[in-house]
């Protein structure tokens, strides 16, 4: 980007006396959030060498004398301060005009950005440099747009209809009649424009004059909708007020929405959980295709914690993540039980892959800082999703914190989201399963067969009634191996087509769908045996030397009690159906399903 522009409002007029002493004032000049010009907002984020060459300002005749003192006390350019020469609203030339007057005078020939100098920000801290990357890495026009408030129409506002995929803009509708879109996505005075498309403003207003024809909402209608050219979106998770089309005692109502929601929202802390997975049936055919049943349970849980700061700070886990030692002896015994990996990288890769999500899909996140802690009390490396649930957690507090809706990560993507932070980034051996369960919770009934994921991208997930659940319990190893090891060669020789892998985890769905019969018809007895069908299932295909000896031995003493068993993840744990309430009194380990929504 090496041309920066900037459109400024028209002065302000009173019509009430309640505000007489801003009359005259030209509308960018009037006072903002924390203080601050509106225009002086813009202008701090705008003023960047390393991103913009050159920065101009348009405004009338009539209030040219404003800015140019405006321009003297903030080390504004004076000669980038261009007059249109119109004096009243009747001869104003119109946004576009004033566009094409700074391109013509000043010679441009570079791309270029134009924001009005006039709009109201909720949020002072957005990112232009992330705007500036989408804008290259797409092969067009750039719009930002943001999702309307409750109380803000559709007829108010320039709307588009955006791709989801591609983030194209499909349909450009300046103030629409409500009803007519039922998108709720509202362009702003805040454009990328490419160099080759500069000749369009020329060509746009040669068009047959009308009274309306002007103002940018008519042109990128004109652009989109007839000439088709290519004009991409991308989406600031904050709120905007273009002043200039507004009355000065709706501005005041902005000024103070905005004002008091900055107000009521101090540095506190934000703070998620997610719980441990129990996988009741076809796993672990989540990673090859197959079908899955599984629930979140409240005994144990991963909470994050983050709250808004000077700089960014992951802090260590006291336990988990530990620098210093007793000894050489009390380093090797926490390093032989725990192993080498606690928490922390699972923070550090969950903000790096949520900083790149947003970055591709056209997000602007606000220039705001924190701090993240987390801590868990879900047991380590046995299998329940422990690494999952702090990723999950993380994600949760970034989304809140970012305000980024579930439109722009809806659950099923949220899932794919979490897998691939284990995946990608950290390299952990994983199926979608967990994180599925841990973004919907509750039971969940997953179909990840390959002409769903192939069509979608994820795959069908459907929330079960749990109330009647009998009663599961739950035991696990207390030094227990890296859960990730289980999963052995299997998905090697699942790729290669080896028939006794295929089949098994074809099986493993068909007694998934026999389960979820099960528990919509309440046959625990089939149910129970069906969770044994499984993991005799599971210990043909992967042997027992891969199972180990403890889930072996786990499994064996759970039969001696006449309770069914099988592997609730990779391995390190055990659930259990016990039917007989006398020998359920034996195992006193109940475990207890979660029923929260997000």
């Amino acid at each position: 980007m090496k041309r920066g522009h900037m459109v400024v409002g028209h002065p302000t007029y009173d019509d009430s006396g309640l505000y007489s002493h801003l009359t005259g004032v030209p509308k960018a000049l009037l006072p903002g959030t924390r203080g601050k010009k509106i225009l002086d907002f813009w202008w701090e984020i705008v003023n960047m060498r390393q991103l913009f060459s050159d920065v101009y300002m348009v405004t009338n005749a009539d209030k040219y004398k404003h800015y140019e003192r405006w321009a003297t006390a903030n080390d504004f350019p004076i000669e980038n301060v261009v007059n249109d020469g119109s004096t009243t609203l009747e001869d104003c030339l119109g946004a576009v005009a004033d566009l094409e007057l700074v391109i013509r005078s000043r010679k441009l020939q570079d791309d270029i950005m134009v924001i009005a100098g006039d709009m109201l920000c909720e949020d002072l801290n957005f990112d232009i440099a992330q705007v500036i990357r989408f804008f290259r890495s797409k092969p067009g026009e750039l719009v930002i747009y943001y999702e309307l408030e409750e109380s803000e129409k559709t007829s108010s506002r320039g709307i588009v209809e955006v791709c989801p995929d591609t983030h194209r803009i499909t349909q450009f509708l300046e103030k629409p009649v409500e009803g007519r879109t039922p998108s709720r996505l509202a362009t702003v005075v805040f454009y990328c424009i490419q160099r080759g498309t500069l000749s369009y403003i020329t060509d746009y207003l040669n068009l047959p004059p009308h009274a309306n024809d002007r103002g940018f909402g008519r042109f990128w209608e004109w652009l989109i909708n007839e000439k088709q050219v290519d004009v991409f979106g991308m989406k600031l998770p904050t709120g905007f007020q273009l002043i200039g089309q507004v009355g000065l005692s709706d501005y005041t109502k902005w000024l103070t929405h905005y004002s008091t929601k900055q107000q009521n929202n101090p540095a506190k802390a934000v703070t998620y959980r997610s719980y441990a997975r129990v996988g009741l049936m076809g796993n672990p055919s989540d990673g090859f295709n197959g079908k899955t049943i599984a629930l979140s349970i409240s005994n144990f849980w991963a909470e994050v914690s983050l709250v808004e700061s000077q700089t960014l700070v992951l802090l260590p886990h006291p336990l988990n993540d530990p620098t210093e030692f007793g000894s050489l002896q009390d380093l090797f015994c926490i390093s032989r039980k725990e192993g080498y990996l606690g928490g922390l990288r699972l923070l550090q890769a969950t903000c790096k892959k949520f900083y790149q999500f947003c970055s591709k899909q056209g997000i602007a996140l606000t220039k705001q800082n924190f701090t993240l802690k987390y801590d868990t009390n879900i047991p380590r490396q046995v299998g329940l999703a422990g690494s999952s649930a702090i990723v999950s957690a993380t994600l949760k507090c970034l989304m809140k914190f970012y305000n980024i809706t579930d439109n722009d990560l809806p659950k099923p993507i949220r899932a794919n989201f979490i897998l691939m932070v284990e995946t990608e980034e950290l390299f952990i051996t994983a199926g979608l399963q967990d994180r599925v369960v841990q973004v919907y919770e509750g039971l969940i009934y997953m179909n990840f067969s390959k002409e769903l994921m192939d069509k979608q991208g994820y795959g069908n997930y459907v929330s079960m009634d749990m109330r009647k659940l009998p009663q599961f319990w739950l035991a696990y190893l207390s030094d227990p191996s890296d859960s990730g090891s289980i999963h052995s060669n299997i998905r090697q020789r699942w790729l290669s087509g080896e028939p006794l892998v295929v089949e098994a985890m074809k099986t493993f769905a068909d007694l998934t769908d026999q389960a979820r019969a099960a528990i919509l018809d309440k046959d625990w007895s089939c149910l129970a045996q069906l969770m044994d069908k499984n993991f005799e299932l599971r210990r043909s295909v992967y042997t027992d030397g891969c199972l180990g000896p403890g889930n072996m031995k786990m499994v064996h003493l759970a039969r001696l009690f006449g309770s069914a068993a099988k592997l609730p993840g990779s391995g390190g744990a055990v659930v259990g159906l016990c039917l007989d309430q006398a020998k359920l009194v034996m195992f006193n380990c109940d475990i207890y399903p979660c029923r929260r929504e997000l």
